[in-house]
């Protein structure tokens, strides 16, 4: 798809030559997988950003080199007020960056972590967040495929935003080989190595407003093949005397459509539509929440997770070296900056 443009050229016009040294380093807001992601400001202009630092020896060690590269792409064609937008991509030998909107609330798995469950006036408005998003990644032709709570970011006034698009792809028929996600919140059809399409997204909502109303999710168990066979058991539904006393019956009838195990039958699977016109969404003002002109329910309060190095270990740095020396090593992360002004435009697909 080639390469993309910097998005905000007064911040970024010495992208050309930018790297670590034009940051300065504040507090870690999140760890990975492949490295953290840390609050910092950039030093000619005190802009702050959430950086996302990345060692390529993990990535290599992990064999996603090809998740990252299709993140860095797809993050290169989309911009929507209800994502985590890129800003810029660089890379020094050592370690891949992405620089990306601040967003300081904290990630809706804190707040869970911290309140347990929700009203269901938050949990309407954290899923119209989520639906919206949703809404612009399919019309891009685009799953998500990893909707849960750790991807699901506050910003200060209480909007929330969907990040990672590490394994997200770009829809095709025949992606029963895509079966990455986080157990739980995968659809029964990516845990049965299904071709799948947007309706997985769905289920992982219907699991997050379960979630968010009961305090647990549907279907649970110890590893992938426990939660596997706890899907396939039986079809969870909530039932009448489970709804809690200050919540709509509509709103237990939204979970229950979205977390049917069969896609067919899975609201919003051939109509995304369908989802936005449930009754739980009534009177909803779909364009005032687009334009942020609601008054969020719920605030995230400060949210700090410091702490943490730039460094690793010395052994895994010596080690690191030697291979990251290896230009067949570096070959492999060619194109990740960014090295044109032009625009990379998404040419949506039809699913």
């Amino acid at each position: 798809m080639g390469n993309c443009n910097i998005t905000d050229k007064k911040d970024f016009s010495d992208s050309s030559i930018l790297s670590v040294h034009n940051f300065e380093f504040i507090e870690v807001l999140g760890k990975g997988g492949f490295g953290k992601v840390w609050k910092v400001k950039k030093r000619k202009n005190k802009s702050y950003f959430a950086l996302k630092m990345m060692s390529k020896a993990k990535i290599i060690a992990k064999k996603s080199v090809p998740s990252v590269m299709n993140e860095r792409t797809l993050l290169c064609q989309l911009r929507h007020p209800s994502l985590i937008n890129m800003v810029a991509a660089f890379q020094d030998r050592e370690n891949l960056y992405l620089v990306m909107d601040l967003l300081s609330g904290g990630d809706l798995r804190y707040h869970i972590g911290k309140n347990k469950k929700f009203s269901e006036e938050e949990t309407k408005f954290f899923c119209a967040c989520i639906i919206i998003a949703l809404e612009y990644l399919h019309s891009q032709g685009i799953i998500h495929r990893d909707l849960k709570p750790e991807n699901l970011v506050f910003d200060s006034e209480g909007y929330l935003r969907l990040t990672d698009l590490g394994i997200a792809r770009i829809w095709r028929p025949d992606n029963s080989a895509d079966t990455s996600g986080t157990p739980g919140y995968m659809a029964p059809e990516v845990l049965c190595r299904q071709n799948h399409g947007i309706a997985v997204d769905y289920f992982a909502l219907g699991v997050i407003v379960y979630e968010c109303m009961l305090g647990r999710r549907p279907y649970v168990g110890r590893s992938r093949q426990e939660i596997r066979d706890s899907v396939l058991a039986k079809q969870v539904q909530i039932k009448k005397n489970e709804v809690p006393t200050s919540w709509s019956l509509d709103a237990a009838d939204f979970a229950n459509q979205l977390i049917q195990r069969k896609p067919a039958q899975r609201l919003g699977s051939d109509n995304p539509e369908a989802v936005k016109n449930h009754s739980w969404f009534n009177g909803f003002q779909w364009n005032k929440l687009l334009n942020k002109e609601l008054q969020p329910p719920y605030l995230p309060r400060s949210y700090s997770n410091s702490g943490g190095s730039t460094q690793d270990t010395e052994q895994d740095t010596k080690e690191n070296d030697i291979m990251l020396r290896r230009n067949s090593i570096q070959a492999q992360f060619e194109g990740y900056s960014h090295d044109s002004n032009e625009p990379v435009t998404a040419e949506p697909s039809k699913f």
